[in-house]
């Protein structure tokens, strides 16, 4: 299996990105040779990949950083770089290879530090590769002042280093950066294509595997979550109840506090699993006795260490109520849809007979308002807004309707 298999759905962009990483093959052999760079090459030094959630971003553009370590005799014979097989394609999917350098983030933004520290990266030759390559999973959280110091970097890129950038639209990278960018869109992967996937490479039963490639609209990551964790289908299950019982104002802001209450619970559980093996890592690091004192000095590190852990469940937190506002958005879709009797297929068709009702019983003005509202707490959320604050907001608008 190719690494470019793993870009599902996504045929125009695994065609432009097959011809560059033939390209890039060429240069380095050209390179090698002594010979002149051919002057009309498909690849450059730094690309943005965009598209919606769960369309395969950073799936992407890991799959093109192993086709630029591809070491497959076959390349030789006109076989396209990116096997899947050889020790370049494998360390590099896996995360090991020296030259690969793979950046995502837990936090809410990306620093001013962690980018420097990728440029002077970004500055030397490979070790073992052929490329140094640099992937920035989460471009779009760079802050302005990181975005500046990332732009140097591309604007004068080192000889044999190429930047693959993610974000989810252009507008969330800075102009300056982007246009220095070959720009790749993805789409949303077909539901078929999905489910198909799930069942070839997870084992997933069809029957499952077509449900939840439905319930999550394309999205991969997700629906791969939702068939293999019951917590998951749980909490999507209990999401999926709030447009029944908001029909006064104190079950509206019961509604509220209990998604938030679901949130929070998320990130305290990705917190058990991560920050105590973290902190017990750090305090070995820096010298303690086994439950005795720190030595001088330390706290600060220490300091900065809880920082960055309440940074991680804040966006955490974020994450799993932004999932909730998605899914209810969706809900709404399928009420939309019926109330305007198309031929779209619904994404939650186990709960027909609410759906149902709900188009019944109200307009699809009203329909429309409450997606409004859901897309309104988003937004509100992005803007830094109390997360109860704006969930209530949000509910007492799906109840007015």
């Amino acid at each position: 299996m190719t690494v470019w298999d793993d870009l599902v759905g996504q045929e125009k962009v695994s065609g432009q990105l097959e011809a560059a990483a033939r390209d890039a093959d060429a240069l380095v052999t050209a390179v090698g040779a002594g010979t002149p760079l051919p002057e009309a090459s498909k690849m450059t030094h730094a690309w943005l990949f965009t598209g919606p959630p769960g369309s395969g971003r950073s799936t992407t553009a890991r799959a093109f950083a192993a086709a630029l370590q591809c070491t497959s005799p076959d390349r030789a014979l006109g076989g396209i770089p990116g096997c899947g097989f050889c020790d370049g394609c494998h360390t590099s999917l896996i995360g090991t290879h020296a030259d690969v350098q793979v950046i995502r983030t837990d936090l809410l933004s990306i620093g001013v530090k962690e980018t420097r520290d990728l440029v002077r990266r970004a500055q030397l030759s490979p070790a073992v590769g052929r490329w140094q390559v640099i992937v920035m999973e989460d471009a779009d959280r760079l802050t302005e002042g990181a975005g500046n110091v990332l732009l140097k970097a591309v604007e004068e890129p080192a000889p044999r280093t190429v930047w693959l950038l993610c974000a989810p639209s252009l507008e969330d990278v800075l102009p300056t950066i982007r246009s220095r960018c070959r720009h790749l869109t993805l789409r949303t992967p077909p539901v078929a294509a999905v489910a198909d996937v799930l069942v070839r490479r997870d084992g997933i039963e069809p029957d499952i595997a077509a449900a939840v490639a439905r319930a999550t609209q394309g999205h991969i990551g997700r629906a791969r979550r939702l068939a293999t964790d019951e917590r998951a289908r749980a909490r999507r299950a209990a999401v999926l109840k709030l447009p029944l019982r908001v029909d006064d104002v104190g079950a509206c802001l019961r509604s509220a506090q209990e998604l938030i209450d679901a949130a929070s619970e998320d990130a305290k559980q990705v917190a058990e699993e991560t920050d105590v093996k973290e902190t017990e890592d750090m305090k070995a690091a820096l010298g303690a006795a086994q439950g005795g004192r720190m030595p001088r000095g330390t706290a600060g590190v220490m300091k900065e260490l809880e920082d960055r852990q309440k940074r991680r469940k804040t966006r955490t937190q974020r994450d799993s109520l932004d999932l909730a506002l998605i899914d209810l958005t969706a809900f709404y879709r399928d009420v939309l849809a019926l109330q305007f009797g198309t031929d779209l297929a619904l994404s939650n068709t186990e709960m027909q007979d609410t759906l149902d009702r709900l188009a019944r019983g109200s307009s699809p003005e009203a329909t429309l308002r409450r997606i409004e509202a859901i897309g309104a707490c988003r937004e509100a959320l992005d803007r830094n807004v109390a997360p109860l604050l704006a969930v209530e907001a949000m509910t007492m608008a799906l109840r007015a309707g």
